[in-house]
């Protein structure tokens, strides 16, 4: 699986050098008359004359979430009947990679969903449109209503390059039967009794392996992974917990081997090779298979459980020595720079965030809109949660949350750190030497 990953991670540092050169240069005479019939064609169509298929890249198969995001584009066209959506889906591991081939190759999507470790590089990059002055010239847009830490990674002076539609705190999910078996207090109780703490959850993650029915296992990581596929949201709750950091808020010092970071780890690898509470390196467990007591996830994953055959509730993530630290997996919409549509593609970014739309988006995704996080809607499209524990968990996360760390480099550092990652892996693993080495790895990219 890593040599796999590690394929993908090579071709996005191979491509994040073809960002830059994608860079726009100054305008020339060539340029202008480039670019002078998309924006005439723009300006046409969305006076519904010229007939135009955008092209809006996403990474979800999901069927409802696909149906979703018809039913908006269908509202688009409605308005606009020249306008026609087409969503292109892209696999998550290869979409940054493939995204930024279309866009070095002169076949740019017209716009799409990018995450937040990607950000940076984008905008440094100049790919993405400018699109404040399309949602302040929109009507009855209410900009102010856009949760305004929500947008800090996406603003460069005083353009704003996405909308992020997914505020997606990590959370524990627990499976309530397998608490049940063992005799242990669920994180709801631990909350209630001011205990839920990552140590609590260690010892109770012990608890359902030794105690539960034959073959259970108390934790398995973000995605069914641990250090491989999703390291990131599996790390750095814990990290931040304790106080620690990936590397410094200016990006330019690795912190990741620092006694915090190096104690958070060193939790997680106790629990798999002492403990044996977490899934052991190479198993396939995941939650949904009901063998599993707690995971990490996010609110848009919980789709799986819909006919998981147990019971189940959510809870924001355990405090650690430095309190509770919400962590927060974010995704915007963009639109590319060089879209041949670049106008029909900034007003139908428009019109898909908002107050009407992101309500509709809420049902999977949780909101930028203040106006709609508040109105309830989370809780009222996931009918199979406790709504207390939605308000807890998810509301009150992406109130106080952070988003996961993201750095203009981070596919080089991802990849230069990814390698001393899959070390930890082992029993006898020297966790303080290995995120040494991993820092050691990744210092230039920090520079």
């Amino acid at each position: 699986m890593f040599k796999k990953f590690s394929v993908v991670l090579v071709l996005l540092v191979v491509v994040a050098m073809v960002l830059s050169a994608c860079q726009a240069p100054a305008a020339t005479p060539a340029a202008e008359e480039t670019t002078a019939p998309a924006t005439e064609a723009a300006t046409t169509a969305v006076d519904n004359t010229t007939p135009v298929t955008l092209r809006f890249t996403v990474w979800t198969g999901n069927e409802k979430h696909l149906a979703m995001l018809k039913e908006i584009a269908d509202a688009y066209t409605a308005l606009h009947p020249n306008v026609t959506v087409q969503y292109d889906t892209i696999d998550f591991d290869d979409y940054v990679s493939k995204v930024t081939i279309q866009l070095a190759g002169g076949t740019p999507p017209d716009a799409g969903w990018l995450m937040e470790t990607a950000a940076p590089s984008f905008v440094d990059a100049g790919v993405l449109a400018d699109l404040k002055p399309t949602l302040d010239a929109y009507t009855d847009y209410d900009f102010a209503d856009l949760s305004q830490p929500a947008l800090q990674l996406w603003q460069s002076g005083e353009g704003l390059y996405g909308v992020p539609f997914s505020n997606s705190p990590i959370f524990v999910v627990y499976n309530s039967d397998l608490f049940a078996k063992a005799g242990v207090a669920t994180p709801d109780e631990m909350i209630k009794n001011n205990e839920w703490t990552w140590e609590n959850l260690a010892k109770a993650a012990k608890d359902i392996t030794d105690k539960g029915p034959a073959g259970s296992y108390g934790f398995v990581g973000f995605d069914a992974a641990m250090f491989t596929t999703q390291p990131w949201s599996t790390l750095v709750p814990a990290i931040w917990a304790y106080g620690g950091n990936t590397w410094s808020a200016d990006g330019s010092t690795c912190e990741i081997n620092q006694a915090a970071a190096v104690q958070a780890v060193t939790l997680f690898h106790d629990m798999t090779f002492k403990d044996k509470s977490i899934t052991p390196p190479g198993d396939k467990t995941v939650f949904a298979g009901g063998t599993v007591g707690m995971t990490l996830a996010q609110l848009s994953r919980l789709t799986q459980l819909k006919d998981a055959g147990f019971k189940f509730g959510i809870a924001p993530l355990p405090a650690g020595p430095s309190g509770n630290q919400a962590v927060i997996g974010q995704a915007a919409i963009v639109v590319f720079d060089k879209s041949p549509n670049k106008a029909i593609a900034e007003d139908f970014v428009a019109f898909m965030t908002t107050k009407e739309n992101f309500a509709k988006m809420a049902a999977f995704f949780p909101p930028t809109r203040i106006s709609v996080l508040d109105s309830g809607i989370l809780a009222t499209n996931n009918p199979d949660l406790d709504p207390a524990q939605v308000e807890l968990a998810v509301t009150n996360s992406i109130k106080n949350g952070t988003v996961l760390p993201s750095h203009v480099n981070f596919a080089k550092i991802d990849l230069a750190m990814r390698a001393e990652f899959d070390k930890l892996w082992t029993a006898d693993a020297d966790i303080q030497t290995i995120l040494d080495a991993a820092c050691a790895d990744a210092a230039p990219y920090f520079k």
